[in-house]
């Protein structure tokens, strides 16, 4: 029994976890959205980086969490983590700008911008 019990409050904090994530990275991306570059990765200025880094930081600090959680729970690793993750980094030079990247991830989301 104490180890059922263990593993809901395991289970909880995982959830609790996961909807603050998913809290900051819908207000991230509101922000992306309204003009905002750097979340995304697309530019290699200073600025961008240093303005962004917050935010990923916590992002990816969160998310550590929630995959340690997910292991002691044995499930797979958080994908809308690593769904983030992939989605960061140089794009093709014909690929939409960080905030049309942003909207389209709010869309999927089902959030409004």
């Amino acid at each position: 029994m104490a180890k059922a019990d263990r593993l809901e409050r395991v289970d909880m904090r995982r959830e609790e976890l996961g909807a603050e994530y998913r809290d900051a990275l819908i207000a991230a991306l509101r922000v992306t959205a309204g003009g905002v570059w750097g979340l995304f990765g697309h530019k290699d200025d200073r600025w961008s980086r240093a303005n962004a880094q917050p935010v990923l930081d916590r992002l990816e600090e969160l998310a550590g969490d929630i995959d340690r959680l997910r292991d002691q729970l044995a499930m797979d690793g958080f994908d809308l983590h690593q769904a983030f993750l992939g989605a960061r980094g140089r794009p093709a030079a014909d690929a939409v700008g960080e905030p049309k990247q942003a909207r389209a991830w709010l869309d999927r989301m089902g959030v409004a911008p």
